[in-house]
């Protein structure tokens, strides 16, 4: 928060978790409306539990709310998870068993946040580690059936495909393919981990290493097809010095480049 306070800005945006800032006299909220007035602010909540089946919690959507109105971020975001049930709070994104039963209250939760907001809401697609052995519906298609029926939009997270994708044995590129493009208003990408355990290996979505090469191609693959999107680089854990997730961000910014002087290029040539 210091060096983004005291820097002049190198970025023209910045992503904050929302829940961090949702008491309106904390010094955060301070903080953050200080550096709104040098950068656009994306919210990026971990707290809604859009998957429970009971409704969202009214003090929780008014908080959000509360933010919303007082940053006026460019984007509103939330995971396709859940992490409450009957009033117990998880520390987790925990996974959705993907069924019609759920995509309803899915939709359901999602349609009642963004009528509290009177904006769309971005969902993000997870990275998991177990599965429901009764899921009847692939990731891909929960998701894309989700922003068909709520007109939501969705950020899409390049490492949590490539994470899960390796933990759950598919493929990132059938991932991507099912994926309604149009409908993308933001990518994240992370680094990785990766443990051995008895039973085999497995990658955990860590956000505390350097984004993997694997990671760069898909990412460069996409935005080459489909155009640039808002791209934040996400690091929660070993954090490094800003200058190195500047780097990060650069490489983002040197591949959206590439791709709209590419563009330019042809469309003189037409």
């Amino acid at each position: 928060m210091d060096y983004f306070l005291s820097e002049p800005a190198q970025l023209s945006w910045l992503e904050i978790h929302s829940e961090n800032y949702f008491k309106s006299d904390s010094i955060a909220r301070q903080q953050l409306q200080q550096i709104r007035q040098h950068y656009q602010i994306s919210c990026h909540g971990i707290g809604l539990s859009l998957g429970s089946v009971e409704r969202i919690n009214p003090q929780h959507i008014a908080q959000l709310c509360g933010l919303v109105n007082d940053i006026e971020p460019i984007l509103v975001s939330d995971h396709l998870s859940w992490s409450e049930n009957g009033g117990h709070y998880f520390n987790d994104l925990l996974p959705l068993p993907y069924t019609d039963e759920a995509l309803n209250v899915f939709c359901r939760n999602v349609l009642e946040v963004q009528d509290a907001l009177k904006r769309p809401l971005l969902i993000e697609n997870p990275s998991s580690y177990v599965k429901f052995a009764h899921s009847t519906i692939a990731e891909w298609d929960f998701l894309t059936e989700v922003q068909r029926r709520t007109d939501c939009r969705l950020l899409l997270d390049f490492n949590n495909i490539y994470v899960s994708a390796f933990n759950h044995g598919f493929s990132c590129e059938q991932y991507l393919q099912a994926i309604p493009n149009h409908a993308v208003d933001e990518i994240h990408l992370a680094g990785f981990t990766v443990k051995q355990l008895e039973k085999g290996e497995i990658w955990i979505d860590t956000h505390s290493r350097p984004v993997s090469d694997e990671v760069w191609q898909l990412y460069t693959t996409w935005i080459q097809q489909h155009g640039a999107r808002h791209t934040l680089i996400e690091w929660d854990l070993d954090i490094p010095t800003p200058q190195v997730l500047l780097g990060e961000a650069m490489k983002a910014s040197d591949i959206v480049k590439a791709h709209a002087m590419k563009a330019l290029i042809t469309k003189e040539a037409l």
